[in-house]
């Protein structure tokens, strides 16, 4: 049994409720690497800085940190990139940098490893050194009951860049935890703790269950010699020429399956159908060469039993919509931002394939623009398939849902059936351009009634209709993968302050 499938069999035999915490460190643990490169890679990519600062880095970088002091000057080094600025400002830059570059580094084994303390009712902590810019992010993506930051004064709206209170660094942090343990009245003995950094060693003292994940050399020494349980979570790696060949393949039998449909719709009486019907055995061919396997867990019978429907799907990954025409087939459109009409070839193969084409940048008239996907659905048969989230979320976290899929659904006339993906997002990450293998797993969820449906409550059902799949990426069975995949389940969020333990 690997390491990751012991730590999860106990934490299934933990005590439930939420006298037990679960604390995780960030940099290096929930996420591979660490953030404050990439606030410096953002401020040298906007010319931000100063050689002062690029000076102090390098210093910084090779000399390491061995204390509190050592850390404090860090925290000194990095004080430009917060000085001068409102806290809203840093606030709103913390979470563009989560979204655009930090995201990418979350370890989908730590999902799983969340989840499963959710599960047993155990409260999550995110206990860090960095400044809470950095980590209210991905506290708000785990759901995280509480965050313990190394917090930054600010004087009259404008943060000052000084350190307020103790910085949670080595023994500052383990004094925040034990600080929390009596507030709460945790059961420390029966709770968990996660980190990979030498000086955290006082942080998992605190707890009955540490784990270092995948520590620093002087970390492993201390968890071989205490017989701590080692996580070496190190995302799976594979042959980048291997995954440019099978993205290739991939992208060749999509673009061959459309030729096809370009060829046969010349002939065809239903051009809409020749394409659609070519698209998706280009597609077959693709997921296999690519390595990819789509597995219905649940709910196939929903995927033609409810049509004419609006197949509603969470969106993470380039790969959702492949996945979702190899799931619909035929008879189905979409709606798409009107500028990706004016893409070569691909454009062109949208087109042919029935997709409506809508202006998102006149948001007045939104409901107007839905109008012929309301007559395609009530007066055609076919069914819709879209992503009510309306972009890629970051992580596995399900984002909010718009409200214009759930009106179309409610005047056409039919029901909603929510399709749930996971593990699209390990397979093709946001923002990649290759694909590694593996397999997208799918629930299709029993169809929605809309004939009750209100215009005024629309927001609700689609809420509603969220939390549908919220719980079931929730009830998901939690499984021993090495290569981990999961999704947080609520959002519950404050701060704790960074005050010396009394």
């Amino acid at each position: 049994m690997s390491a990751l499938a012991e730590r999860l069999a106990q934490i299934r035999s933990a005590p439930a409720g939420d006298t037990v915490c679960a604390f995780f460190d960030y940099d290096g643990t929930l996420i591979e690497g660490f953030s404050a490169a990439d606030i410096f890679k953002a401020r040298v990519l906007s010319l931000d800085f100063t050689a002062g600062e690029v000076r102090d880095a390098l210093l910084i970088g090779l000399r390491g940190c061995s204390s509190e002091q050592d850390y404090a000057e860090v925290l000194e080094a990095t004080r430009p990139a917060f000085a001068g600025r409102t806290y809203d400002e840093l606030l709103a830059f913390g979470e563009e940098l989560f979204r655009s570059e930090t995201a990418a580094k979350l370890r989908p084994q730590m999902w799983q490893i969340i989840r499963a303390h959710r599960a047993r009712g155990h409260r999550i902590v995110v206990a860090s050194s960095a400044t809470r810019f950095q980590i209210e992010p991905i506290a708000k993506e785990i759901g995280a009951d509480r965050a313990l930051a190394t917090d930054v004064e600010v004087v009259d709206g404008i943060v000052t860049g000084r350190v307020k209170g103790r910085p949670l660094w080595g023994p500052g942090k383990a004094a925040a935890v034990r600080r929390l343990a009596r507030e709460w009245n945790l059961d420390l003995q029966a709770s968990f703790a996660y980190c990979d950094g030498n000086e955290d060693v006082p942080f998992l003292e605190a707890v009955g269950n540490p784990a270092a994940v995948s520590p620093q050399r002087g970390l492993r020494g201390v968890a071989e010699e205490r017989d701590w349980p080692i996580l070496d979570l190190r995302n799976p790696s594979y042959n980048t020429v291997g995954k440019v060949l099978r993205t290739g393949a991939f992208y060749g039998s999509f673009l061959g399956g459309a030729a096809v449909g370009m060829a046969r719709g010349l002939f065809a009486g239903d051009r809409v159908a020749a394409m659609q019907e070519a698209v998706g055995e280009g597609l077959d061919v693709g997921f296999a060469l690519a390595g990819v396997d789509v597995d219905v867990l649940s709910g196939r019978e929903y995927l033609t039993s409810a049509r004419p429907c609006v197949f509603v799907f969470n969106h993470q990954s380039k790969l959702d919509l492949p996945v979702m025409i190899h799931l619909v087939r035929s008879n189905a459109t979409g709606v798409v931002k009107r500028e990706v009409s004016k893409l070569p070839v691909f454009g062109q193969i949208l087109d042919a394939g029935g997709v409506v084409f809508i202006d998102r940048a006149d948001a007045g008239k939104a409901i107007e623009q839905l109008e012929p996907v309301v007559e395609k659905i009530r007066d055609e048969g076919v069914s819709l398939v879209v992503a009510p989230e309306g972009t890629r979320s970051a992580t596995p976290r399900i984002g909010a849902f718009k409200k214009g899929p759930f009106h179309i659904a409610m005047q056409a006339g039919v029901p909603v059936v929510p399709v749930v993906l996971r593990n699209a997002g390990e397979v093709m990450w946001r923002g990649a351009q290759l694909i590694n293998p593996g397999t997208v797993e799918v629930r299709v969820l029993p169809p929605v009634d809309t004939s009750e449906w209100t215009p005024e409550r629309v927001g609700e059902h689609a809420e509603q209709v969220r939390e549908l799949f919220v719980q079931a990426l929730t009830d998901w069975p939690v499984t021993a993968f090495d290569d981990g995949r999961m999704t947080r389940t609520r959002s519950v969020f404050e701060w704790q302050e960074s005050a010396d333990e009394q």
